[in-house]
């Protein structure tokens, strides 16, 4: 929300400065997120008079000017505007000034063979309106050496605040200036809205249909309007917060938007054909909306219609066919009330965004529809003239009176705030709330713009954020012998050691949609209905996603678009396998693409980059396992991973049933389907899954056990069928003596001349690490044996020779 200082003045009186203003708005929670100082940006240029202006001698669209800046000596400019003339006043920049319009800084020029020292300014130039036809004319009485801002009053800063979802009563300047009064910045100026009389009957009635999410519709025609170009203070006005000025019919419409938070919309009365009725859309209709675009229309989306088409989409923009232009004489305006949930949505489907839209679904006041309309309706009379009808009316206005009992202790008991009862009434007063009662429990009516008051607590906050967050008192912690348990759950800390894992991996984190296209979901294993959205918030958001892994893939492939190939990400989030709580879990997954190998892995000097494999993946996963306290020694690795994963490349992480990873490189259809470019390797882990550790240690075990003797390292060469895993052989030497041998690790497996057309050798190291003695020949000798047999009976292997 943004307005300018001076337009805040309008509303409240008082003797403040925009350090005070900016300071109480940051207090009650307005936050400001920026004060733009024009005058500040524009403070170089000055007014100065043309003492001649002639042909320049090597152009024909170029005049040669003498200036006289006010400063000295008159300089020498030149120009290339038409209007340029001898005994003009406009607006000089000498060198060294920065031209917003043009985004540069001036220097000293040679044009043409012609030195030019300055510039003569465009409106456009200075970003103060769109015209760049020619420079700023200025009248005779203008004080040549005058600081340009100064004189024409540009000195008022545009204040931008951050209006959080349940505060639409701040997305007017009215509202906004209700709130520092009542902090006590100054006095509210409330000026009486008084009924404009209508002259006739409205000769267009309203009709609400009984599925229409419109509660009251309010019209009115005035008619022999004189349409045109606003004045310049309304221009201004609407410039500073970012808009574009029309006409004056559509410049007091969205003038109101911000300066009461009231919405309105008009139509050229005689491009209305018949009367109107709010309904909803029909298969197949369609609309051309004010931005120029084509908007395909069904029954979830409310309209206003005439007897011949759609003339706009309800709460959120009207139509090209029926908008106001300078040839309108007779304007039909209308104020109105629509459900927010629906305006929310018809936004949403279409794309759409605007000031209405981003009002009504927050909810405005519905006791300001009819004198919004009184409103427009004088504004439009002093700037157009006209005749205004009588209103006509559809539905009624609901009644959003509501009383709260309020204990005033409450607010101490919730916060630690010390206020009186006096005080907090007061407060309350003056927020416009109806208070009946003076101490203890006091009944409460809050005001018809504040919708978001809907209990006690509400009212707490409102007290404490008046009264001052400062008066808040800070208290420790009570300190006493027992330890203070964790305040986070295990999930929660489990989130926060899987980020730190992959982030000390190289990997960085992001932060992907929850909702994905339908083909991606069915491809990772999603694609139910019950996890299909009703009202997507995007065509290609339309599935609650079964995976991080495609938002992930997504932000690879845009950084590969963008020239960052080697992309390593991830991210811990929800995915939804079902509408179940308990088919929802935490997923902590990444994604290396290209030759994103771990850090100081990559590309380098000495020799080509390797492309990403299964096996960095693995690392990844491994990492997240241990740092959230899996069991890692005792995991299982099989090689059922999902159907999305590369069959002979990646692999399930199990304890048992309990599947709680998987890792490996993306299938190639998957790549294809999605069309990418690989490779791409990543992995999943259910945080969920992983186990509890014990509540009690049986024992302590150092984090640390050293033996004072020597380990022995044994090679074995197995000969085995291609159809066993390495982790068979590594499981099964490992289970001969768990207390001996320490270590089990495949260095070697070869398929070739020598070795059976349906086997493999797989080459084992094993290290026995003595604990109470060293071992002797004999005992390393009975070892190896027992390591041979098991391995044989396990898995059928024998040892090469």
């Amino acid at each position: 929300m943004k307005f300018t200082l001076s337009w805040l003045r309008e509303h409240l009186s008082g003797d403040y400065t925009l350090d005070d203003v900016t300071d109480a708005l940051n207090r009650i929670g307005l936050e400001v997120e920026g004060v733009e100082d024009k005058a500040a940006k524009l403070r170089g240029f000055t007014i100065a008079y043309v003492i001649s202006a002639v042909q320049h001698p090597n152009a024909d669209k170029l005049r040669l000017c003498m200036v006289d800046t006010g400063a000295g000596e008159p300089v020498q400019v030149v120009c290339g505007a038409p209007n340029a003339r001898t005994g003009m006043k406009s607006v000089f920049s000498p060198p060294g000034t920065y031209i917003p319009g043009k985004d540069i800084t001036l220097g000293i020029g040679t044009i043409r063979g012609v030195e030019s020292r300055g510039m003569l300014c465009s409106a456009a130039e200075l970003q103060l309106s769109e015209d760049h036809d020619g420079i700023i004319d200025l009248p005779q009485d203008a004080p040549v050496g005058a600081v340009y801002v100064d004189w024409i009053g540009l000195d008022d800063p545009v204040i931008e605040i951050a209006v959080t979802p349940n505060r639409a009563d701040a997305l007017g300047v009215h509202g906004i200036a209700r709130d520092l009064a009542a902090v006590g910045l100054g006095r509210l100026v409330e000026d009486e809205i008084a009924p404009v009389p209508g002259a006739f009957p409205c000769p267009v009635s309203v009709t609400i249909a009984d599925d229409a999410p419109c509660p009251a519709f309010a019209l009115r025609l005035i008619r022999g309007v004189k349409n045109g170009p606003s004045p310049d203070w309304l221009q201004a006005k609407l410039r500073a917060v970012g808009l574009r000025p029309i006409n004056a019919l559509v410049d007091v419409t969205n003038l109101l938007t911000f300066d009461q938070n009231r919405p309105l919309h008009v139509f050229d009365a005689k491009k209305v054909h018949g009367n109107l009725v709010v309904r909803r859309a029909k298969e197949g209709e369609s609309l051309l909306a004010l931005d120029g675009k084509t908007y395909a229309l069904d029954p979830s989306i409310c309209v206003i219609a005439d007897d011949k088409a759609v003339e706009s989409l309800a709460g959120v923009m009207g139509g090209e066919e029926s908008g106001c232009d300078e040839t309108t004489t007779d304007v039909l305006v209308e104020s109105a009330l629509w459900e927010p949930i629906n305006i929310a949505q018809t936004g949403r489907k279409l794309g759409l965004n605007s000031d209405a839209r981003f009002r009504f679904e927050r909810g405005i006041d519905p006791a300001m529809m009819v004198p919004g309309l009184e409103l427009a309706t004088k504004l439009i009379l002093d700037l157009c003239s006209g005749e205004p009808s009588e209103i006509t009316m559809a539905g009624t206005v609901p009644d959003t009176t509501r009383t709260i009992d309020f204990p005033l202790s409450l607010t101490e008991k919730l916060t630690g705030l010390e206020a009186s009862d006096a005080e907090q009434v007061d407060i309350l007063a003056r927020l416009g709330f109806t208070v009946t009662g003076s101490s203890g429990t006091v009944q409460v009516v809050p005001p018809s713009w504040r919708g978001d008051i809907e209990g006690k607590a509400d009212l707490v906050e409102e007290v404490t954020r008046i009264a001052g967050l400062d008066r808040v008192p800070s208290l420790p912690f009570p300190r006493d012998t027992d330890a203070r348990k964790s305040v986070l759950t295990t999930l929660q800390l489990r989130t926060r050691k899987a980020k730190r894992a992959l982030a000390a991996r190289g990997l960085v984190e992001a932060v992907t949609w929850s909702f994905v296209p339908k083909l991606q979901a069915e491809l990772f294993g999603g694609g139910a209905p019950e996890l299909a959205l009703a009202n997507p918030i995007a065509s290609d958001l339309s599935d609650m996603r079964p995976s991080l892994l495609p938002g992930l893939i997504r932000a690879a492939q845009a950084n590969a678009d963008r020239g960052y190939g080697e992309a390593a990400l991830f991210e811990v989030g929800q995915i939804f396998k079902g509408d179940r709580p308990q088919d929802q879990f935490t997923h902590a997954t990444g994604l290396r693409r290209a030759t994103a190998k771990p850090s100081g892995a990559g590309r380098h000097w000495s020799g080509k980059a390797g492309a990403v494999d299964a096996f960095d993946a693995k690392a990844d996963a491994l990492a997240v396992l241990a740092a959230c306290g899996a069991p890692v020694a005792n995991l299982q690795i099989s090689t059922d991973a999902p159907s999305w994963y590369h069959p002979g490349r990646s692999g399930t992480f199990r304890l048992g049933a309990n599947v709680i990873g998987h890792f490996g490189e993306l299938h190639p259809s998957v790549l294809d389907a999605l069309k990418l470019d690989g490779p791409l390797v990543g992995f999943e882990v259910v945080l969920e899954r992983i186990p509890e550790p014990k509540a009690k240690a049986t024992r302590v075990k150092p984090l640390l056990e050293l033996s004072a003797f020597q380990p022995v390292e044994r090679d074995f060469a197995f000969v085995v069928a291609r159809s066993v895993a390495s982790a068979e052989l590594v499981k099964a030497a490992a289970g001969v003596d768990r207390k001996l041998i320490t270590q089990v690790s495949v260095f070697d497996v070869y398929e070739g001349p020598g070795i059976e057309a349906n086997a493999k050798s797989i080459a084992l190291s094993v290290t026995l690490q003595p604990r109470e003695k060293t071992l002797t020949d004999a005992e390393i000798e009975a070892v190896t044996a027992k390591i041979v047999a098991e391995v044989a009976k396990k898995t059928g292997a024998t040892l090469r020779g």
